[in-house]
């Protein structure tokens, strides 16, 4: 039996799989994007695929906390239209 490991969300701190949440990427470049293969390079943050959990994550500052460094207002409104499309 394969126990999964557990990953938690940066806004509402749930422990969920891998396959529950989206990662979310700091790509080589600096720009940041939605990870939906789990597998792309760079430094990655799990979030729950919902907008509220985008947003308390905007609010609490768990971008800052997660990456080391300020995301973009640029950024955050593409991984919004992102999540938006997902959740639907």
């Amino acid at each position: 039996m394969k126990v999964e490991p557990l990953r938690s969300c940066i806004a509402c701190n749930e422990k969920k799989t891998k396959k529950e949440l989206l990662r979310i990427v700091r790509e080589e470049d600096g720009s940041y994007s939605l990870d939906l293969s789990g597998r792309k390079n760079g430094r990655g943050a799990y979030i729950c695929p919902k907008l509220s959990c985008l947003e308390k994550a905007e609010k609490r500052k768990a971008f800052f906390r997660a990456f080391k460094e300020n995301i973009s207002e640029e950024s955050l409104a593409k991984l919004r239209e992102e999540i938006r499309e997902i959740a639907e």
